[in-house]
C-alpha cells in the first residue's frame, strides 16, 4: 500500500475543512495510533499509509456531517488521492453511514479504533493527570461498560471492531491504550 498524498498534503487538507481543535486533534490522535498499530502488527513498510488513512477518516465529517464517507470520496479525488486509500478512509464508517466494508487489517483496525480513541481520549480527561500515561486496562474497561460515559462513543462499533479482527475487547482496549500511552506526546506537540 502506497499513499498518492504525502503527510504534509493530507494535514494541510484536514484543516482546509476542519477548523475545530477538537476534529483536528483526533485526527492527529489516529494517525499516531495507526502508525503505532502498522509498526505493532508488522505492517511497518505501510506505516505512512495507516497514518495517513487516520489523518484524514474524518475529513469531510465536520462540514458535512450527514454525508460523513460521502463526501470524502468526492473530496479525495479532486486531491488524487487512490482508491485504495479513498476505500480505507470510508470503511471506517462501515455500517454506520457507509457500506464500504473494511477488508485489509489496517481498515480493521481504522474502524475499531477511532471511536476507541475518543472513548479513551474523554476517560483521560476525567484523571486528575488528564492523561493516559497513568490510565489501566481495568480503569478503562469501567469506562467502557458505564454506557452513559462518552455516550456518542459505539461500544458496538469497537466490540465489532474488536471480532473482526479475531481479537478479544480486552486485547483491542490494552493495544490501543498502549498506542495512545506512546504517541501522546507527539500529539501534544503537533496540537501546540
Amino acid at each position: 500500500m502506497k499513499s498518492t498524498i504525502t503527510r504534509e498534503e493530507a494535514w494541510e487538507l484536514l484543516k482546509e475543512y476542519n477548523q475545530e481543535s477538537f476534529h483536528r486533534q483526533h485526527a492527529l490522535t489516529v494517525e499516531a495510533v495507526m502508525g503505532w498499530f502498522a509498526e505493532e502488527e508488522g505492517f511497518g513498510d505501510e506505516a505512512e499509509f495507516w497514518s495517513i488513512a487516520g489523518l484524514l477518516h474524518d475529513v469531510d465529517f465536520e462540514r458535512y456531517p450527514e454525508e460523513h464517507c460521502k463526501k470524502a470520496v468526492e473530496i479525495l479525488e479532486s486531491h488524487g488521492v487512490s482508491q485504495e486509500m479513498i476505500h480505507a478512509v470510508c470503511s471506517h464508517g462501515y455500517g454506520l453511514v457507509s457500506d464500504v466494508e473494511p477488508e485489509h487489517k489496517m481498515e480493521k483496525i481504522l474502524f475499531a479504533t477511532d471511536e476507541l480513541t475518543g472513548l479513551i481520549g474523554a476517560a483521560a480527561l476525567m484523571r486528575p493527570s488528564k492523561s493516559v500515561e497513568d490510565m489501566e486496562l481495568k480503569s478503562l474497561k469501567k469506562k467502557f461498560k458505564d454506557k452513559r460515559f462518552a455516550a456518542g462513543c459505539s461500544r458496538d462499533v469497537i466490540q465489532k471492531g474488536a471480532e473482526m479482527l479475531g481479537w478479544e475487547l480486552d486485547t483491542l482496549l490494552q493495544k490501543t491504550l498502549d498506542a495512545m500511552k506512546a504517541t501522546e506526546k507527539k500529539i501534544e506537540s503537533e496540537i501546540s
